[in-house]
């Protein structure tokens, strides 16, 4: 141990000594390494805040969907999901919870006062706020008997409240939707936006409501969200309610699903996977800079033995072995990595501190620490690999030919 001790110390000192160059030689490595950290930082800041926004949903929620392919929509056949299947999922499945039925309305717009917006305007039931776990902040969410009394209420969105210049507490305002007027029952909590988008931009009216205003009673286009009582059993539940659909629907054996269940997170798994695709690529890339990093510490480490063969050589003659030798100058090429590693990690989170800041409405930069760590131990690993050639070559130095070396 001693040994290894004083060979760090005897790297150090020589590292010291030829500061400017030490620095130079580490360039390759800290751009590289800064690089990397700048890409990360700001990929996994932006990962984390998708995931922030959509952990309200959970993975328990689920949506049952129709497919349609070019095929469907060329010759008119159209797949839709029935209020069989709602009847299915609430009374035929078991381990599902709450089941809501969803369709956005085509409406000429929400009016109040003269001033007109274009949110997305949604036909539910009550159940929605629980399966999608959106709450209401004032008044009450749309409530069974709206539904079975066809009663012309709505739930706004925040959004929509600062967009039509309501007042601060809009229960009991009426705004018109379409031709129709409704009275404000409520306001939903703000959520914000996500990849730009506001979640706060739509209004909720009950579901037989929606289904007169689009015009089509028996078959709306719709969706089913339900959610599951056990968070374990989610994919058991979602076989089970593929099994129970296709059923209902008279599905033959080998005949493909004309629906899909999603899950609510799915989108988040998506982007994550996607996000860690992209990362590992432009990681890839950038850490080409690191390989061109570790040529340089070994050109450096090169010289270094050339011009330091007369002190190789009295160190052998005071009786230091071939591995003393090797384990000084590896530590010196490591140390030099390292430090441009180390260097080049502030400075990358930097970079990705300020770009972050700079783009409007970005989210903070993240660094997870197994980054820093791999990204410090790859750096000294280079150091390590390219400097094992120059290692070996002063190890190998002939003791009395390195004394006579001028």
């Amino acid at each position: 141990m001693q040994a290894y001790l004083e060979a760090l110390r005897a790297a150090l000192a020589n590292l010291s000594a030829h500061r400017m160059r030490s620095f130079l030689t580490t360039l390759g490595i800290l751009i590289g390494t800064g690089s990397v950290i700048a890409v990360v930082s700001l990929v996994q800041g932006f990962s984390a805040s998708i995931s922030d926004q959509f952990a309200d949903m959970g993975g328990s929620t689920l949506t049952l969907h129709a497919v349609n392919t070019n095929e469907n929509f060329r010759t008119g056949r159209l797949n839709f999901i029935t209020f069989d299947d709602v009847d299915v999922l609430r009374y035929r499945v078991p381990g599902v919870q709450q089941v809501t039925p969803t369709m956005q309305i085509n409406a000429a717009g929400v009016s109040y006062r003269g001033r007109t917006i274009n949110p997305s305007v949604v036909g539910t039931t009550s159940e929605f706020q629980v399966v999608q776990g959106r709450y209401v902040e004032r008044g009450r969410f749309i409530v069974a008997s709206d539904d079975r009394g066809r009663r012309r209420v709505v739930v706004l969105g925040s959004k929509v409240v600062e967009d039509l210049d309501m007042p601060a507490d809009p229960i009991g305002e009426y705004v018109r939707i379409g031709s129709e007027w409704f009275k404000v029952v409520g306001v939903l909590e703000h959520r914000g936006e996500i990849l730009g988008f506001s979640q706060d931009n739509f209004v909720v009216i009950p579901f037989e409501v929606g289904r007169a205003m689009s015009g089509d009673r028996t078959r709306p286009f719709m969706s089913i969200s339900f959610n599951v009582a056990d968070l374990t059993e989610v994919e058991a539940v979602r076989e089970r309610v593929k099994r129970a659909v296709r059923l209902s629907r008279k599905l033959k054996p080998g005949q493909p699903d004309d629906f899909r269940v999603e899950a609510a997170d799915s989108f988040v798994k998506q982007f994550e996977q996607v996000a860690g695709t992209a990362t590992a690529v432009v990681a890839g890339v950038v850490s080409i800079s690191l390989l061109v990093g570790g040529i340089g510490i070994m050109n450096i480490m090169l010289v270094s033995v050339t011009e330091r063969t007369r002190e190789i050589g009295i160190l052998k003659a005071l009786g230091a072995t071939r591995r003393d030798i090797l384990v000084q100058f590896l530590l010196e090429a490591g140390l030099l990595a390292l430090l441009g590693g180390l260097i080049g990690i502030v400075l990358g989170y930097g970079a990705g501190v300020g770009v972050a800041a700079l783009i409007p409405g970005f989210p903070p930069a993240q660094v997870p620490l197994w980054v820093v760590v791999a990204a410090a131990g790859f750096s000294a690993l280079v150091g390590v690999v390219f400097g094992i050639m120059p290692a070996s070559k002063a190890a190998s130095l002939d003791p009395i030919e390195a004394l006579r070396y001028e």
